[in-house]
C-alpha cells in the first residue's frame, strides 16, 4: 500500500513539476493570489486544475452546446455551436501554451470559461440584450462570464459562485479580441492581461476565424471562387498544391488545418521574438509592458485582416446569416418585453429570484443563460396560439 501511495503524484509534486517546466513570466499555480472564500486546495490536482475541473460541470458550460457560433442550432448537425468552438479554442490555448512555457491548465481553464456569457443567437443576441438593458447598467458577455462563475452557479454551501482562483477571473475579465473589448475594474485594470489571459485572447480570435471560414465553405454561403486574390488563401492553396475550381471535403479539411498550423506557427515564432526583445523575466514584467507579446507578425496580422474582411462582407452578412439575426433579435427582444410587462409569466423559481435582485438584471440573466432552442421554444409558448404553454 506504501508504495501505491507513492505513485499518486500529490499537489506539491505537481506544483514543483511546474517549476521546472514553466517559463519565468508563466503564473505558477501556488503562487495564486488566491479565492474570494478561502477553501483547502485538493491534495493531487493544482489551483488551476480544480478551476479548470468546475468550470466544466457547470450548467453554463454544458448550455454552450445548443448556443450559436454562426449558425442557429437548428440548421444543422455539422456547423460549429458555441460548445465546439470553446472545445477548438481550448485546443488551440493548450499547444501555445505548452510550447511557450506558459501554465497549460490556466489558459485551458480560461478557454473553456471564456463564452459561458455569451447568450443564446450569439452576437446578434448579445446585441439586442445590450440594447435592451441600457438604461439597466448594460449587458456584456464577458461581465456575464465573470458574474456566471462569482454568483449565478449555485453549487456550494459555503459561497455563491465556483471561487475561481484570481487568475482565472482576470483572464475572464481581460479577455480582448477585435470584437471583444475588456473591462478589468476591480482586476489591477493599469496593467495587460497575464501571458496565460493573452493565449486565450489569441486562441479565440485564430479559432473563429479559421472554422468560420471552414464553417462558411460547408455551407455554401462561400464558393472557392470568392476567395481568389486574398493573400492568405492562395498561400493555403499553394502550400497543398491544390489548383481545382471545385472543392471536396477532404480539401477543404486540409486547408482549414494547414491555415491553422500557419497561424499557430507564426503566432509562437512572432511572440518569441517580442518576448526576447522585451526582456521580461517575471509575471509583473509581462503584465507592466505597454503591448501585448501574444500577436502574430506584422505580414500575418495584414493577410489575417484581409480575410477577415472578406468573412465580414460576404459571411457575416450573408443574407442568410442576417435573416437568422434579425429573426433572434425579433425572439428577444419579444420575450424581454413580455417578462417586463408581466413578471408572473416567469417561472416561479425566477420570480423568487427577482424578489431579491434588481428585476430587470434578473430578466437579462434568465434570457441570457437560454439556449437557442429553449429561446424558440418558450417564444412559442407565449406567442404561438397552437403551442402548449
Amino acid at each position: 500500500m506504501d508504495n501505491l501511495h507513492q505513485l499518486v503524484r500529490r499537489r506539491p509534486q505537481l506544483e514543483a513539476f511546474e517549476d521546472a517546466q514553466l517559463a519565468p513570466f508563466g503564473l505558477h499555480s501556488k503562487d495564486s493570489r488566491g479565492r474570494a472564500y478561502p477553501e483547502d486546495e485538493p491534495g493531487y490536482r493544482t489551483a488551476f486544475q480544480r478551476d479548470r475541473d468546475r468550470i466544466l460541470h457547470t450548467t453554463a458550460f454544458r448550455r454552450l452546446e445548443y448556443k450559436t457560433q454562426v449558425f442557429v442550432n437548428d440548421e444543422g448537425d455539422y456547423y460549429r455551436t458555441r460548445l465546439t468552438h470553446t472545445l477548438e479554442v481550448a485546443q488551440i490555448g493548450r499547444t501555445v501554451a505548452r510550447a511557450l512555457g506558459a501554465n497549460e491548465d490556466l489558459v485551458e481553464a480560461i478557454c473553456l470559461s471564456h463564452d459561458l456569457g455569451h447568450p443564446p443567437f450569439g452576437h446578434s443576441g448579445e446585441a439586442t440584450l445590450a440594447r435592451l438593458m441600457h438604461d439597466h447598467n448594460g449587458f456584456d458577455h464577458n461581465k456575464q462570464s465573470l458574474r456566471i462563475i462569482t454568483e449565478l452557479e449555485n453549487r456550494y454551501p459555503d459561497h455563491p459562485g465556483l471561487n475561481l482562483t484570481w487568475e482565472v477571473r482576470e483572464g475572464i475579465v481581460k479577455h480582448e479580441t477585435e470584437y471583444d473589448v475588456s473591462d478589468a475594474a476591480d482586476y489591477d485594470p493599469e496593467t495587460r492581461g497575464h501571458l496565460e489571459a493573452q493565449i486565450a485572447n489569441a486562441a479565440d480570435e485564430l479559432a473563429y476565424t479559421a472554422h468560420d471560414l471552414d464553417d462558411g465553405l460547408r455551407a455554401g454561403l462561400i464558393q472557392p471562387a470568392h476567395l481568389d486574390g486574398l493573400e492568405l488563401w492562395e498561400m493555403l492553396r499553394l502550400s497543398i498544391g491544390w489548383s481545382s475550381p471545385a472543392l471536396d471535403e477532404l480539401t477543404r479539411h486540409r486547408l482549414i488545418r494547414r491555415l491553422i498550423g500557419i497561424e499557430v506557427t507564426d503566432l509562437l515564432n512572432a511572440t518569441a521574438e517580442r518576448l526576447e526583445k522585451s526582456g521580461v523575466q517575471s509575471v509583473p514584467e509581462l503584465q507592466a509592458l505597454d503591448h501585448n507579446v501574444i500577436g502574430f507578425s506584422d505580414d500575418l496580422t495584414l493577410k489575417n485582416r484581409q480575410l477577415k474582411d472578406f468573412l465580414f462582407q460576404n459571411m457575416y452578412q450573408h443574407h442568410r446569416v442576417v435573416r437568422m439575426q434579425t429573426k433572434a433579435e425579433l425572439f428577444l427582444e419579444d420575450l424581454f418585453k413580455a417578462y417586463a410587462a408581466n413578471p408572473r409569466i416567469l417561472p416561479e423559481e425566477i420570480q423568487q429570484i427577482a424578489q431579491h435582485r434588481d428585476f430587470h438584471r434578473t430578466v437579462c440573466d434568465y434570457i441570457a443563460g437560454m439556449t437557442d432552442r429553449f429561446a424558440l421554444q418558450e417564444h412559442a409558448k407565449l406567442f404561438d396560439p397552437n403551442s402548449r404553454t
